[in-house]
């Protein structure tokens, strides 16, 4: 094969889109299952019933895929919800063969039935149309930039309170090892003694390997006497439980300073008066 130099424009004139449809098997079986449901004014128990599916893991996920449509809910909250209802033993299949009867006092809890009734009587116009696909495209975007933002001004709020203006938002550092992104350093971003990062599951669309590199680039960058302060929050952590084992133990060991959630402001304001004492700042 014969050596060539390509150029930019060679290659940007030949761009095109990459177009792929949202709709894959599983998507054509919920669906297929919602358009099963008859139309009624009011629904009763033995219509969840006929909603859930048990006769293969795939017919109950796709049955759980279509309770959460009706509920509003995402995956994650939905398996979240499930797990803090029916306590131990599981949320799948097996549970729901094991134990139907609770599995479905669940359900009902959650308020399957209005949902039901709510969303197949509901007379929609073209509008509503129009506002579910914002909802679910710049809105799901929007919902998660909104959660971590507001983890952002809880962590503002207390840091402005200790330290007045010595600190930088939402900036890029410089450590011993070169430069990092951070959301607070303090009290400059040119020699930082404390690194304050607000990260939330679910925020900002983050996966968790993108949540932990962050974290680590921190960690590689700063200096070694200097304090990484972790603020994180969102009971869907719940779900992702081996992820936050794994920022738990970089505090164990010592790479992060201390974790803090939302309920633990108090501890946050008293360890940053602390530190603030001993850097003397």
């Amino acid at each position: 094969m014969r050596i060539v130099k390509q150029d930019f424009d060679g290659i940007i004139e030949r761009l095109s889109p990459l177009d792929a449809s949202w709709m894959d098997d599983t998507a054509e079986a919920i669906m297929a299952r919602i358009r099963g449901i008859q139309a009624k004014t009011e629904y009763t128990r033995e219509d969840i019933e006929d909603l859930i599916r048990a006769d293969s893991g795939d017919e109950f996920q796709v049955s759980l895929f279509c309770v959460g449509l009706f509920l509003g809910f995402s995956k994650d909250k939905l398996a979240f919800e499930l797990k803090d209802r029916l306590g131990s033993g599981g949320t799948g299949i097996k549970r729901y063969q094991q134990d139907t009867a609770t599995y479905l006092d669940v359900l009902e809890e959650l308020g399957l039935l209005e949902a039901m009734t709510a969303t197949v009587n509901v007379k929609p116009v073209w509008s509503d149309l129009l506002l579910e696909r914002l909802r679910s495209g710049r809105g799901s975007a929007i919902q998660g930039q909104q959660r971590g933002r507001n983890l952002e001004d809880f962590a503002e709020e207390t840091i402005k309170e200790v330290f007045g203006s010595l600190y930088e938002p939402r900036c890029t550092f410089q450590g011993v090892n070169g430069l990092a992104k951070c959301d607070f350093a303090i009290p400059c971003k040119q020699d930082p003694y404390i690194l304050v990062e607000a990260k939330g599951y679910g925020a900002t669309g983050s996966k968790m390997s993108d949540i932990i590199g962050d974290l680590d680039a921190i960690i590689r960058v700063k200096r070694h006497d200097a304090s990484l302060l972790f603020i994180t929050d969102g009971v869907t952590w719940k779900e992702r439980a081996n992820d936050l084992r794994k920022i738990v133990q970089r505090q164990n060991d010592g790479r992060i300073t201390r974790i803090y959630t939302k309920q633990m402001k108090d501890q946050f304001r008293a360890d940053l008066e602390t530190l603030k004492s001993e850097y003397g700042i």
